[in-house]
């Protein structure tokens, strides 16, 4: 399948789940990203349009962060992290994103560690 085609597929999705998920000040998006190298996690609030808070492989605060990639095993340690990030904030309970990806592999494994670390879906 070429490129562009797969790009346009995935596009069409986000826009199919975006339109079914909204994140409020009580109940804030989580939003996942996952590039070739790093994972990206955002806690959004859509009603003001503003991050909450946010964890990455790439956030200097993340311990050991030279050592993660975009794997299994990153996506939980990521996963636990932002859930540290997102009860400091306050946020106990949020609406998943999974931003167009399959809900298998890196993107289960963040969900079931955040749920570990205490976050409610």
């Amino acid at each position: 399948m070429q490129n562009a085609k797969k790009q346009k597929l995935r596009q069409l999705r986000k826009w199919r789940i975006r339109k079914k998920i909204t994140g409020t000040t009580t109940r804030p998006r989580m939003s996942v990203c996952f590039t070739g190298e790093h994972i990206y996690v955002q806690f959004i609030d859509d009603s003001k349009g503003v991050t909450v808070a946010s964890s990455s492989t790439r956030d200097k605060s993340t311990p050991g962060r030279e050592l993660l990639a975009a794997n299994v095993e990153s996506a939980k340690k990521i996963g636990t992290i932002a859930a540290e990030a997102a009860k400091a904030k306050g946020i106990s309970a949020i609406v998943f994103d999974r931003n167009g990806a399959r809900y298998h592999g890196k993107v289960k494994a963040l969900a079931d560690a955040a749920r570990e670390a205490g976050l409610k879906f």
